[in-house]
């Protein structure tokens, strides 16, 4: 096996080169919601809370600004993906949503296959509006479920009921062939019965695709000041563990840790920031990652929605970037961030990917890697790295091995 050498070196010599660009996609984020939940950290603003309302016509016209200056970034690179994200962007009209994809159509390169992904929430469910969303090119709705037991819903501050809950998958359906429910577990309260009778729920609503993710206490949030009484560590492994028996039961892969899809229906937005392609990101707080050939920056937009818009239409042109920050990714962060992403996939990557995402190659990591398969938390051929089952029950361990990258 070849020596290990070390990031530091390489970077010392040269800046790593890519030998081609990622795949590029464009999120756009939404950030206002009826009611903020007391588990959410996103960058989401109450609508009528502190004055905050919902400009919807100016903020499609700064959403539209915003990608007109940002196109000397990715000028030319085909767009895989977009993705609709927030707060709640099924808060906007069919007629604002329409009027944005036009635009997006109009100055980017959109591949005829790609996917256009529209966040949900059931309690602003209406048939004809989301029709129309249909008509206007979403072809992918994401419903933030969340779970179907009114007293866990009441917990998690939901806007809408159980009832809301399986009428929005009903219009969903009618309208969507792609259509993802998002659900937690580990709530407050809640037992291995309520959480599988939730997931049940979900897998024989007919949807191709779930996402079940762990409800966890983030910083500055209502349930990190006041935690509620949630499952202890033991009772959320056997949820999991439940979890993915029974969607597996179903006919659904877990092609990554919280996903799971029936055949051909993965998530190719989120394949894409896991498999760390590009992604531009317009709107209020949003986020970015874009390469170059000599470098690879990231990007965040001003968070507060009145700031981003002041910024964003100004008409004095120095004033009006709405970048709040950009840095380049360092050598010795790349490998990292790359892992990081890509061991939550079950199929891991391709050994030649890391070097084509980062311009770093596989010796980089040679020691890392033999420590990881000693654990027994990879499997490692010359083609393909992939997390074991143990791994991916103990990712944080494995991404500890890796964390010795930036040393």
């Amino acid at each position: 096996m070849a020596t290990a050498i070390s990031v530091s070196s390489i970077f010392s010599t040269h800046s790593p080169k890519l030998s081609a660009l990622p795949p590029l996609s464009l999120y756009i984020h939404i950030p206002w919601c009826v009611k903020k939940c007391p588990y959410c950290d996103f960058n989401s603003h109450e609508i009528g809370k502190k004055g905050s309302s919902l400009p919807e016509d100016e903020y499609v016209s700064a959403l539209i600004r915003d990608l007109e200056m940002a196109l000397p970034q990715i000028w030319g690179r085909p767009v895989t993906s977009v993705f609709l994200g927030g707060g709640t962007p099924s808060l906007l009209s069919a007629q604002a949503v329409d009027k944005l994809l036009t635009h997006v159509r109009m100055l980017l390169p959109l591949e005829l296959s790609a996917e256009i992904t529209l966040e949900a929430n059931p309690g602003t469910f209406e048939a004809q509006k989301f029709a129309d969303f249909h008509a206007a090119g979403i072809d992918r709705l994401s419903i933030g479920i969340q779970s179907f037991n009114p007293r866990h819903l009441q917990a998690l501050g939901r806007i809408h009921d159980d009832k809301e809950a399986h009428h929005a998958i009903e219009i969903a359906l009618k309208n969507f062939d792609n259509v993802n429910l998002d659900l937690m577990y580990a709530l407050p309260d809640q037992t291995l019965e309520e959480a599988s009778h939730d997931i049940a729920l979900a897998c024989a609503s007919g949807v191709p695709h779930i996402s079940a993710y762990h409800l966890t206490l983030e910083p500055n949030t209502l349930f990190y000041r006041f935690p509620p009484s949630v499952p202890d560590d033991d009772l959320a492994a056997e949820m999991q563990l439940m979890i993915e028996q029974t969607v597996s039961s179903w006919g659904y892969a877990n092609y990554e840790i919280s996903a799971f899809a029936k055949p051909n229906y993965q998530s190719r937005h989120n394949l894409n920031y896991w498999q760390f392609g590009d992604y531009l990101g317009i709107g209020a707080g949003a986020h970015s990652k874009i390469s170059f050939q000599h470098k690879i920056i990231r990007q965040m937009r001003y968070k507060q929605p009145k700031q981003y818009l002041a910024k964003i239409l100004t008409r004095d042109s120095a004033l009006g970037d709405p970048v709040q920050s950009e840095h380049e990714i360092q050598a010795e962060d790349r490998v990292f961030e790359f892992m990081m992403n890509a061991l939550r996939l079950t199929s891991g990557f391709q050994v030649d990917s890391l070097q084509a995402r980062t311009g770093m190659p596989i010796t980089t990591i040679q020691q890392q890697l033999e420590e990881a398969e000693q654990r027994n938390l990879i499997s490692w051929d010359h083609h393909r790295i992939m997390p074991t089952l143990t791994g991916r029950r103990f990712l944080n361990d494995l991404l500890q091995i890796f964390l010795k990258c930036k040393e």
